[in-house]
């Protein structure tokens, strides 16, 4: 059986942490900008987990697993 290949798309947008967790950027962060609060724009640049049902298909695009 040939090697999985790595969905290079979901490779450069997700981050695997040593403990095999995945981190993703948040959305909605790039125009429109003045109509969002100060709060809501910080939450922007911070990581979010992907989780559940989603973090298996990724490991499967990521050929993790």
């Amino acid at each position: 059986m040939p090697k999985m290949k790595t969905n290079k798309s979901a490779a450069k947008r997700i981050k695997v942490t040593a403990s095999g967790k995945l981190l993703r950027g948040r959305a909605f962060g790039n125009h429109f900008l003045s109509k969002k609060s100060k709060g809501r724009k910080r939450n922007m640049h911070t990581s979010a987990e992907i989780t559940g049902k989603t973090a298996e298909n990724m490991r499967r695009a990521l050929a993790l697993k």
